[in-house]
């Protein structure tokens, strides 16, 4: 097993070769009759045309060989810290994560804790690292609805829900994972940490990066197709319209897969609504599913739109018309007058004419608009 863990490693980290690449080299080998094992695949070259690998694709793979003996040596120093190394072929190796990322998932996973909550129902948490009180309260009721129903929870560990959710899970008996932006290995004091977690089985800590590879954003951004990956459900706390929540989301929504974004209140600046306008299910503070009104679904910013359409619509009319000062003014607005001109000029309601080489606006008249709709 060790050995095959080996050749597993280098795999993994060719350089040169994506992640989806590389995958569907192994799919072709799995497929193949008869089956060409892992070792086969790097120690046979003159299999490599017949899997279609390009000449710089076999270039790749022979030196790779020159890696073998390092990466056995470090598939048993992991092995025997406890650490536990799971190639995507694996029993044990989340159904759930290939289901979601097909070719995209991780050809290698390096984990310490419960491997067996990989293969339990589970729902990620996600939201903003500077997550206000409402969106940590929500996460807090979600990480305990999850444990009460046996639900593992999700995270990535970075400051906001991330870390809320893991502390809250746990301390409802729950269980969770952590899935990290950095290697296995650099996450030490984090194990030491957890270790009760970790020692009653509540708690798995996932890493697909190189065991020794610090933490860094992109990292983190690479990271978060994962979180959504292993989880079934995805929970939104609170999310900017963009950024790694933001882009996750949106994946998800892309694909189908429940994501339920907490609703906000009015007086909130973020762009949890904008998911819900794109599908996502909106939820209250309990994760309660909501059925939401169209004005419910009007963003502060649209809402503030659609009044300043309506007082337009009182104060101008379809006989005399106003010069866009005297509408800045009765719109109270701090626009520039070219900004306003160029905001009339892009309602459909609103027409511009000309009296005494000056520029007016009004309403545009019955007969103008059926013009324009024949």
């Amino acid at each position: 097993m060790k050995e095959e863990l080996t050749y597993w490693i280098t795999l993994t980290f060719l350089h040169g070769i994506t992640v989806r690449r590389k995958n569907e080299i192994y799919v072709a080998c799995y497929k193949h009759d008869p089956r060409i094992t892992i070792s086969q695949l790097f120690d046979d070259s003159s299999l490599w045309p017949e899997l279609g690998l390009s000449d710089q694709e076999c270039a790749i793979f022979a030196d790779a060989r020159t890696q073998l003996a390092n990466n056995s040596f470090m598939a048993e120093d992991l092995l025997s810290q406890g650490y536990d190394i799971l190639p995507m072929d694996s029993p044990l190796y989340p159904k759930e994560l290939k289901a979601n990322l097909k070719m995209s998932t991780p050809t290698i996973l390096f984990t310490k804790g419960n491997k067996a909550l990989l293969q339990q129902p589970a729902g990620a948490i996600v939201g903003s690292r500077n997550a206000d009180g409402l969106s940590l309260e929500f996460t807090d009721n979600i990480a305990r609805r999850c444990a009460a129903q046996s639900q593992v929870v999700v995270s990535g560990f970075a400051k906001g829900v991330d870390t809320r959710a893991l502390t809250s899970t746990l301390e409802a008996n729950g269980s969770s994972i952590i899935v990290l932006p950095q290697g296995i290995t650099t996450f030490a004091s984090g194990l030491k940490q957890f270790y009760k977690a970790l020692t009653q089985g509540r708690l798995l800590v996932v890493s697909a990066f190189y065991p020794t590879a610090p933490w860094s954003v992109e990292m983190a951004m690479r990271r978060n197709p994962y979180i959504y990956g292993i989880a079934h459900s995805i929970y939104v706390a609170q999310s900017d319209d963009h950024g790694g929540t933001w882009s996750g989301a949106i994946d998800g929504l892309r694909k189908q897969r429940p994501i339920f974004v907490r609703i906000p209140h009015e007086d909130e600046h973020n762009a949890n609504l904008q998911l819900i306008q794109r599908g996502a299910k909106a939820v209250d503070m309990d994760g309660n599913e909501l059925q939401l009104s169209e004005d419910q679904l009007l963003t502060a910013e649209e809402r503030e739109e659609r009044e300043r359409q309506t007082v337009l619509r009182q104060i101008l009319t379809a006989d005399s018309g106003m010069s866009s000062a005297m509408i800045q003014q009765q719109l109270s607005v701090d626009w520039s007058d070219a900004k306003v001109k160029k905001y009339l000029r892009g309602l459909d309601f609103v027409e511009e004419y000309r009296q005494a080489n000056k520029v007016y606006f009004r309403l545009k008249s019955i007969t103008g608009q059926l013009t324009l709709d024949l």
